[in-house]
């Protein structure tokens, strides 16, 4: 089976249009965007249809569509892009405890009619206490996975029953339920399902509710054992990454040194106080950015785990995707600075040594 790659969908007002953008502005236009002054809480359809139209030529499977107070939702950004777009899919990000399952199901069954079944789920857990008190949200971490367990058996129950649902649990009662617009999808009944995080629960919930387990890169020699334990229960594994592609190694550190901030004090993870993913990243050493010859954390401390970069030359960076193959990892979600400039070379000069090795194989 060849590995899938999706890519992140840029924030609204981050793709520019009509005029040069440099690696530095990309990446810190996205830092500003989670402060609320730029126009990403603002929908983007010039923008966000140029670039999935760079990633439907590029070989790219799915945009995934994040939640967070900064920018719109999900949902009808994933509507309004899927009438732009004819292959490109879409991974809608959500959290168990806004909507009740019942309506939850009815809206992603009409996405999937709307956009002919291009549609997939991220179920996160949240990671900013105050964030998720600001939704309503009160719950404490390991109890918004045991709400989304009930919430994501509920949506099951729906999507693979023609008849009645009945649950009654601790968070969710539901009696008799039905929904009657369908999944619509080829060859699917219901949407894959992603779940993220680095915790024990969010491994829990990925084997028993969802298709793939979601998280941050590292190195193979780490993710080796927990990649053979999801794998064994038939459960896909994703990795989330940043890519820096450049004509030689030497190209692409220099970009990535690039992006460190002026202010060394500046950090944005401070407000993601509640995930298990946050705190590892928290825990490197500032100095400690290599974890090993392509993978890169020097934006870690600043802005986050997401931010961990995989980089090199376009032969590098296929034998590392290749390498995380081997050990079972199945999938890709990748961003880059700027997001149409990467995407457009990975689509040229990696994908290509990608599959070829893989038709080979």
């Amino acid at each position: 089976m060849n590995l899938r790659f999706h890519w992140m969908l840029p924030k609204g007002g981050e793709v520019a249009v009509g005029k040069p953008q440099t690696a530095q502005e990309a990446a810190r236009y996205r830092i500003l965007s989670t402060k609320g002054n730029t126009s990403a809480p603002q929908p983007d359809m010039e923008g966000w249809t140029r670039f999935a139209r760079h990633a439907e030529e590029a070989g790219i499977d799915s945009v995934l569509i994040s939640f967070s107070r900064y920018e719109p939702d999900p949902f009808v950004v994933s509507c309004a892009l899927g009438q732009a777009t004819k292959r490109l899919k879409f991974i809608v990000a959500y959290r168990s405890g806004l909507m009740q399952p019942a309506t939850f199901v009815q809206q992603v069954n009409t996405l999937s009619a709307l956009i002919d079944g291009r549609v997939s789920i991220n179920m996160v857990a949240g990671s900013s206490t105050m964030e998720q008190r600001g939704y309503g949200d009160f719950l404490s971490h390991d109890e918004r996975y045991a709400r989304a367990e009930e919430f994501l058996a509920i949506c099951r129950s729906f999507w693979r029953s023609e008849t009645e649902v009945d649950f009654d649990g601790k968070y969710y009662r539901v009696e008799k339920g039905r929904i009657h617009t369908p999944f619509v999808a080829p060859a699917r009944s219901h949407p894959e399902i992603y779940i993220s995080g680095h915790s024990e629960p969010s491994e829990q919930l990925a084997c028993s509710q969802g298709t793939c387990w979601l998280r941050v890169i590292d190195t193979t020699e780490k993710l080796e054992a927990s990649v053979a334990r999801i794998r064994a229960r038939g459960i896909g594994v994703c990795l989330r990454l940043a890519l820096i592609c450049r004509r030689t190694r030497e190209e692409a550190i220099s970009v990535a040194q690039s992006l460190l901030p002026e202010d060394k004090e500046e950090s944005i993870t401070r407000l993601k106080d509640d995930s298990q993913m946050y705190r590892e990243g928290a825990a490197l050493k500032g100095d400690e950015h290599w974890l090993n010859g392509s993978l890169w954390t020097g934006l870690v401390s600043y802005y986050g785990p997401v931010w961990t970069t995989l980089l090199g030359s376009p032969k590098e960076l296929a034998e590392a995707f290749l390498e995380y193959k081997k050990i079972g990892v199945t999938e890709f979600i990748i961003s880059g600075w700027p997001e149409i400039d990467e995407v457009d070379i990975f689509g040229e000069e990696v994908l290509p040594l990608v599959r070829e090795a893989e038709r080979r194989a």
